[in-house]
């Protein structure tokens, strides 16, 4: 099983970037009035049938031809309802997915954010055919990194150049730090 959250946010991704959604938007939101991290993940890929969303929770279900099983999906739902949260899945084809996860964040069980951060840059640095938005708030406060934005300013630099790469890096840094003080999620 995966040991932090966002593992299962890489792998949740990396089924929306194999149907091909070429813009995915995370949004991590902590609320600690309300005592709940919410994970949600929306794509515009090829989305899924009415059969394929009901057997998408199943771990032996996979659409893969390199594996016969799929946890990822699973693990997410059995990671947040372990906590008294909630999961739901919203697709349709054509429209793409929408995956939510809701943590009660006092929860004993609740497995750490981990290193978001990295996984963002990773996810963004690794596929820059695609887009991504990602969203990070934290009591009411927040930011937001768009790759679109960086694309209209950056002209044919690549994302994944090494300067941009280290600026988005620190930039993810520097925003989460701003937003939470380092709180440890």
């Amino acid at each position: 099983m995966l040991q932090e959250l966002s593992l299962s946010v890489l792998d949740i991704v990396s089924n929306s970037i194999r149907a091909g959604a070429n813009l995915v938007e995370i949004t991590i939101d902590v609320n600690r009035d309300k005592d709940t991290l919410i994970i949600d993940i929306t794509d515009n890929g090829c989305g899924m049938t009415k059969e394929q969303l009901l057997m998408v929770e199943d771990p032996f279900f996979t659409t893969r031809t390199s594996r016969t099983i799929g946890l990822g999906v699973p693990f997410f739902k059995m990671a947040a309802l372990s906590t008294g949260g909630s999961f739901s899945i919203n697709s349709a084809p054509g429209a793409g997915t929408k995956v939510t996860a809701t943590f009660i964040l006092s929860h004993i069980d609740r497995m750490p954010l981990g290193d978001i951060n990295s996984t963002i840059h990773s996810l963004i640095i690794a596929n820059t055919q695609i887009d991504f938005v990602y969203t990070y708030k934290f009591d009411g406060k927040g930011f937001t990194l768009d790759t679109r934005q960086f694309r209209a300013i950056l002209g044919n630099i690549s994302l994944d150049s090494p300067e941009v790469s280290e600026y988005i890096k620190e930039f993810l840094t520097e925003n989460k730090n701003e937003t939470d003080d380092g709180y440890p999620i």
